[in-house]
Formats: C-alpha cells, structure tokens, sequence
C-alpha cells in the first residue's frame, strides 16, 4: 500500500515536471516569437561578423537614455528633497494645525511616495529628445580635434561637428528642467508661506535662498544659450546667394548685442538672487531689465540692421564683406575636399600632323564608345543566356589584358525571380533551388565599327580568352532583384547553370546566413517570414543556412544607416571571386561658413568620401575601409565602433587596384567648384567666371554632360591611369572653359587637376562640336543615305579627349533597324578637333584621317605664307 502511493507520488511529480518543462518551453518560444525581429538582427549581425557591433549600437543608446534620466532625476530628486526636509524641520506644531489637505500635506513633508515618481517622470519627459539624438552624445564623447581652425572665430572644426549641437540640445533640456523646478519649488515654498501668512511670519531665509539659487542657474542657461547663438551667426543665410555664413553686420553689430545680452542678462541674475534675499536693488535691476530689453529690440528688429545696412554697408559692399566672402570660399572648400585643387593652363591648339597614330594608340583604345543604356541593350541580347538571369546595371573599370591597362565595361548575371516562368515560381525553386546568379560579362571600353563584338569574359560556365576567370562565379549577393531569402545547402540541390541537356548543380558552402539546425530557430524565421515551409520542409539539413537581406546596399544600410552611399555599386572580378565595391560618404550640415547644398535628398555643407565598403558576392561578407583618415567623422567612428574599419593597406591587393573616385562625389564637388574656383572675393563678389557642366546634343535635346571615365596620361604624361573627367563652360556662354580632372590610380587617387583655358580663347563645347559635324558634307550626305535606306541614326555620347595640346572630340554613330527592334550596332566613329571633322568605322582610321586633314592644312598654310612670312606670323600670333 505504502509502495503505491509511492508510485502515484513520483508520477504525479513527474507530470508535474513535465509540464513545468513544457509550459518554461511553450514561453519561452512564445518570447522568441514576440522578439522575433531581435532575435533575427542579433543572428544576421553575428552571421557576418558584427555581434559586438550589434551589442555596442544598443548600448550606446540606452546608455545615454540611462545617463540622462539618472542625471535630470537627481537633479529633480534632490532638490525637491532638500525642500521638503527643510519644511519638516522648520513646520512648528502651531503651523501643522492648517489643514492643506492630504495632497498638500504629502508634498510638504517630502513623501517619497510622490517625488520618486515625479522625479522620474519630470526626468524622462525631458530626457527623451535627448534619447533621440543619443548619436550625437556618442560623437561628443569620441570625436576627435580635427586640427583646423573655422574661419571666422577661430575654433577647431570638431567643436561645431560634435560639441556644439550636443550643447544646443542639452542647454535647451537644462534651461527646460530648471523652470520646472524653480515652479514646483515655488509652489512648494508657497504652501509653506501661505500657512505662515496665517501665523502672521514672513518667508523663510533658506527657501529664499533655494530660489534664488535656482534663478541664478536659470539665468546661467540662458547665458549659455546667447553663448551658443555667438557661434551659430556661422550658419546664417542672410547673404544668400552671394555667399554663405557671417557678413559684415552679424559680426560688426550682431555679436556686440549678444555680447550686451550675456553682460546684461548676467547682472539681472545677480540684483535678482540680492532681491530676494536682501530686499534691495530693484531700481538698478530695472534699468538692467530695460537696457536688456532695449538690445533685444536692436537685435531682433529688422528696421534697425536694414538701415544700418542701407547707409552703411550697401554703400560700399565689396569693401565691407570682403574678408567675409573670403572665409566663405575658403570653409567652402574645406568642407567639400576642394582646397588642394591644382590649377594648370591649358591651351590647346591644332592637331598636329607630327604627332604618329601609335603615340596615342593605347589612349584610343580605351575610348569608352558605348554608353551604359545602349551597352545594356548588347548584353541582353547576347550574354542573358537564359530568361531567368539579367543585367541590372553596367559598370565601368580597368583591366591588365595581356600587360595592357585597358578600360572595360562588365556587369554581374544575376538572378531575377521575376523573369521565372508561371509554373516554374513554386517555393522550392524560389528559395531552395535558383538561388543565386552567375558570374559577369566584360568588354572594352572601345569596339570598332568593323569587327565584331569583342568580349573579355563571357558565356556561362565562364569563358576568357585573355586569362580573366575566378574559382567563384556563383553571386549569392547583388544590387538586383535579391528581396527573396533562399535556404542553402539542401537536399534538393541548387541550380548552377544549363549545359546543353544536363542542369549543373551546387552546393553552398560558404560562411554567410544563419544556420537553421535546431527546430526553434526555424520556427522564428518561419513566423518572422509568415513562412510555414521553412518550419516543415524536409529539404532542409542540419548545415542549411538561411541567406536574407541578399540585397548589397540593405546589408550596407542595415549595418551603417549613418554612412551615406553613392549611388553606384560596381561589380570586380579576381581569381578568388566576384565583389562589390561601394563608395560611401561622411556628410554634415554644420561645417562653419561652409555653402550648404542638397543632393539626392540629403542637406550638408561637408562631405568625405571616407569609406569603401567591400561585399563578397559568394557569402556576403562586408568590409569596411577607410580611405580618408583626416576625416573627423569616420575617425569618430572609428573610435565608437572598434573592428568596424580598417585601414586602407589592409585591402587586398586585387580589390584595391579597381577602387575608383566615385561619380557622385565628383559631380558633388565639381557642383560647388564651378562657383567657388573663384578664389579672390572681387572675382567671387562680381560672380564674372561662373561655370557651369558643358551641355552635349540628344537628338535636338540639350543635355547636361555628366562626369565620365577615362583612361589617359594627364597627370604623368607616357603613363596611363584611370580618371574621371568633367568639361566645364561659362556660365550661359557655350565655349568649353575648363576640364576637371580626378585621379583614381595609387599615389594620385583623389587628386584633382582643372585644366583651364584661356578666357580670351575660344574652345568649342560639345554643342558646338555637333553643329561642325553636322556641317561637314561627307558626314551629312551619308547620314541621309542611312536615314533613306531605313535605319535609324542614335549618335552617342560626345567624349572629349586631350591628346598633347589638342582637345579632340569624338562621338559614336549607332544604327538601328526601323522595321524590327534589334540592337544598336556601332558603325562609325566621328572626330574633330574644331576645325574639320572625319568619319571612319574605327577610332585609328579616324586619327588617321584628322592627321591627313591636319597635314594638309600646314601644307596650305606653308605655301600661302613663305618661311619669313610664316615665322611672323607666328610671331605675331605669340
């Protein structure tokens, strides 16, 4: 009997455990489900190689909300604290007799019951605007001194890009929290008096004396705040568009009355606290008050700097705001990376019929013919291959082909699950089975017109006759259609690419994803993807790896939302696979002076191209370098975020050789140089050289020319090197004024070189380079040839050369058939040099023919002025 309810003991425990067991398992799978989101952010940040980042961006902000709110609660706490036990001690039996009522009573003898929550609630009402900027505090604390003083007060750039809007933020809190203490405790002391009125006693010495203290701190806030607005005239847009920050009247009369504000202010704060205490000094305190209020009427009322400026300073503005313009330009340059520009003359003169075809043959065959929109046209046709894959976009580069530097377009095969067929879109093909695209195709930059179309890398599995191949084709993660997780390995096997009847397939196996090996980690992606299949598929093995967030810039601005991307990601191939490379940005709205701009939705007035972001196509790694270590801002990052960066030697030689000066960033820095290249602040104030970007024919449309690549020997002559270019004109006038030069290779990567023309010359712009070619007879007649014989003529972006002293143009001649839709084919090449122009199927036979033409035009130039003649003449052109 004893033995059985022994038994049935044990069994009930046993139960009793077990379902202990299983209602611990049934919550904590139910928190898991509930934080699903931190769970699948804590695993992708881990799964490439970022948990400790992951944790630090999470400490870093509840520990400022901590700080803060311990901080304000203190502040609160203690205060009303003092006061309360100050009332208990001094509230005499007589005076306790006045019923308050119970609120009243509870407030005056202190209970914790009320100011331990108010206290706390006071704190977090003025804590949270704090919380939001919580990066802002973290940049305050790690930001290093930048070394360089602002223009205008003389303060080291890092004050403004990390003490001073901190300083704003917390002086606006402070200010805040101090008038709602100095109130409570008003209302608390004011019980107090109220009861000793009733006992016919004054106010008591040392709540007098709290009050005045606490009004003597307000005053100190507001001190403070006209201190910060001293350093805030840096920003003022006053003298827009002229220049941009402080003039003449902001600092000659503006800071003057917020120095008289800060004076006066500080001596009413000290006749306040005597007023309180001592019962004295109203009289001067109130002259005080009225001059005070007098400055603020100066400063805030328009009459008065409008008529100081028109007898004063409009008179004889050149003088008054020259030095201020001057520190305009010069922050402006600063801020954008823009004050070690080189300046060199250039003046370009005829072709020279000396100069042989092979000295500038290695520059023409990198003349990029092909746009990236009539290029994508080529590769669809010709390397799609299967209905499944796409181009999403093409890149521009440069290769060694044969110990040739040779510029060169390609673009990564992605996948694009859209292009599937209906019945082929089943969740196993989607996410188990096409999981990934293959390898790039590329071509050179030039193509004749003759030949037909030349390729680098090629066809799938991969092809190269020139050596370019990689042991990683597959590309896992691209700029495309990469919104679809996929599970990889599995037991279904993935689809690599078709050769002739036979599907090829792979296995997964890098280190990318997160492992789905315990059945509770499928069941939160399966919630957190409203997936079932990922919970109940049989297909999936213990070394299945669920790959999300494939999508190259999601990942960049999943781990870095505070770095901002240029708009182009560009795709590199080398042995050991297939990479992306990003360029991002370090942007900020408070340099000192500097001329603000907005681009792409973004408003800053300092940008760095600090970064270069590396993706691994196969398992989606990302690296960060750091390729501008002046930079303030990453540096700050650098220090708040240990690991993240690395330096720029620590990337691998093969990736680091097709780093390139990034489009926007050019384009941003080119944008603000067409006005600010005007360095002497009489030439900016007259605003007499303004440039703008050169405009090129569409058609009979006028298009702005957008920053293109080139690969020439600008900076060392015999050596050539990547660059980027951009051809500016004076503002409204078509003449070709200069050409901006960026360098991309090694020692010169970042320099940048303006080739400037003479202003008293006249160099043809592209628009009207198109006007000479459509001039020159032999062109036209067989334009209209083509245009009768059913073609359509699509004239191709106008790339301008400098070869020596000349400044060539050259524009490729498309055709399209207009009765079927087909691929432009490039049929000729057209050149010129200014004065006459010659078409020809290649860019060698081109040359060719403008040094025949060049040759004949010192020929008859020869025998219409003899040798004497010729040299005075030349002598007179000197």
């Amino acid at each position: 009997m004893h033995d059985n309810e022994q038994r049935r003991s044990w069994k009930r425990i046993s139960w009793v455990v077990f379902g202990s067991m299983i209602g611990i398992a049934v919550i904590i799978l139910i928190s898991a489900l509930y934080m699903s989101n931190f769970l699948i952010d804590m695993w992708w940040f881990d799964s490439v190689g970022y948990s400790l980042y992951f944790w630090l961006r999470l400490l870093y902000r509840y520990a400022v909300f901590t700080i803060v709110t311990i901080v304000f609660f203190s502040i609160f706490f203690l205060n009303f604290r003092l006061a309360t036990r100050y009332l208990r001690k001094t509230t005499t039996p007589s005076e306790s007799k006045f019923r308050l009522g119970r609120l009243g009573r509870s407030l005056k003898t202190g209970s914790r019951f009320v100011y331990i929550p108010l206290s706390m609630f006071l704190s977090i009402i003025v804590a949270i605007p704090l919380f939001q900027h919580w990066e802002e505090f973290i940049f305050y604390i790690f930001g290093p001194s930048s070394g360089i003083p602002d223009t205008v007060f003389g303060r080291d750039i890092s004050y403004y890009l990390f003490s001073y809007p901190v300083y704003t933020l917390v002086q606006s809190r402070v200010f805040i929290a101090l008038l709602i203490l100095f109130v409570g405790l008003a209302i608390l002391y004011g019980l107090e008096h109220y009861t000793r009125v009733k006992e016919k006693k004054g106010f008591r010495r040392l709540a007098a004396w709290h009050l005045a203290v606490m009004a003597g701190l307000i005053t100190l806030a507001a001190i403070w705040n006209f201190s910060l607005q001293r350093y805030g005239l840096v920003y003022v847009t006053k003298h827009e568009p002229l220049f941009f920050g402080p003039g003449y009247l902001e600092v000659k009369y503006e800071l003057v009355l917020i120095w008289a504000q800060m004076l006066l202010l500080a001596g009413i704060g000290i006749l306040a606290m005597v007023a309180v205490i001592r019962r004295r000094g109203f009289v001067i305190g109130g002259i005080l008050v009225a001059c005070f209020l007098l400055v603020v009427g100066l400063r805030h009322v328009d009459f008065v700097g409008k008529e100081i400026a028109r007898y004063w300073v409009d008179p004889d503005r050149l003088v008054r705001e020259k030095p201020y313009i001057d520190k305009n330009v010069r922050a402006t340059l600063h801020g954008y990376g823009l004050d070690r520009v080189e300046v060199r003359d250039f003046r370009p003169g005829l072709l020279s019929a000396g100069i042989d075809a092979p000295s500038v043959g290695k520059v023409l065959r990198n003349v990029p013919l092909w746009e990236e929109g009539e290029l994508k046209a080529v590769y669809d046709e010709l390397q799609v291959l299967r209905t499944y894959y796409d181009f999403p976009d093409i890149g521009v580069g440069r290769y060694t082909v044969e110990r040739d530097y040779q510029q060169v377009f390609l673009a990564a095969r992605e996948l694009n699950y859209d292009l599937l067929p209906g019945t082929a879109r089943t969740w196993v093909n989607k996410h188990l089975d096409y999981t990934h695209g293959y390898g790039l195709v590329m071509s050179p930059a030039s193509q004749t017109g003759a030949d037909p179309f030349v390729w680098f890398v090629h066809g799938i599995p991969l092809e190269s006759q020139f050596g370019i191949l990689t042991n990683r084709p597959e590309i896992y993660f691209g700029v495309g259609q990469f919104n679809q997780f996929v599970i990889a390995p599995n037991e279904s096997g993935e689809f690599d690419y078709a050769r002739e009847d036979q599907f090829v397939t792979s296995h997964y196996g890098g280190h990318g994803g997160v492992k789905l090996s315990s059945l509770p980690t499928r069941a939160v992606f399966a919630y957190h993807f409203k997936d079932k299949n990922i919970l109940v598929s049989t297909l999936l093995t213990d070394e299945s790896r669920i790959l999300f967030r494939r999508n190259v810039l999601e990942r960049i601005r999943t781990l870095a939302p505070y770095l901002l991307p240029d708009g182009k990601i560009y795709p590199v191939i080398t042995p050991d696979g297939l990479y992306w490379i990003q360029d991002a940005y370090t942007i900020s709205d408070r340099y000192p002076a500097s001329q603000p701009m907005d681009f792409q939705g973004h408003h800053f007035n300092y940008i760095r191209n600090s970064v270069k972001i590396v993706v691994d196509a196969y398992d989606g790694s990302v690296d960060f370098y750091i390729f501008d270590p002046k930079d303030p801002i990453v540096r700050a990052y650098n220090r708040i975020y240990p690991g993240l960066f690395k330096d720029r030697d620590e990337m691998p030689d093969a990736l680091k050789k097709h780093v390139r000066y990034p489009k926007d960033f050019f384009e941003i820095q080119m944008s603000m140089y067409r006005k600010y290249h005007q360095t002497d602040p009489v030439t900016f104030f007259e605003q007499e050289d303004v440039w703008e970007f050169a405009k090129t024919l569409q058609g009979k449309n006028s298009l702005r020319v957008q920053p293109y690549y080139l690969t020439l020997d600008l900076f060392e002559p015999g050596t050539l090197e990547f660059l980027i270019m951009q051809p500016m004109t004076p503002l409204g006038v078509d003449n070709l004024r200069a050409l901006a030069v960026g360098g991309c290779d090694g020692e010169n990567y970042g320099k940048i070189i303006i080739y400037s023309f003479p202003k008293g010359e006249v160099v043809y712009s592209p628009v009207q380079m198109a006007a000479i070619i459509n001039a020159e007879p032999t062109i036209a007649e067989q334009f209209n040839l083509w245009d009768m014989s059913g073609s359509r003529i699509q004239r191709g972006k106008m790339v301008i050369l400098p070869v020596n002293n000349t400044v060539i143009y050259i524009q490729p001649i498309f055709l399209e058939a207009k009765t079927r839709r087909t691929i432009p084919e490039l049929q000729r090449v057209v050149m010129t040099e200014g004065h006459v122009a010659v078409m020809d199927k290649s860019l060698e036979a081109a040359y060719a023919g403008l040094r025949a033409r060049a040759k004949e035009m010192e020929q008859r130039a020869q025998s219409r002025f003899p040798a004497s003649e010729q040299d005075k003449k030349q002598d007179g052109d000197k």
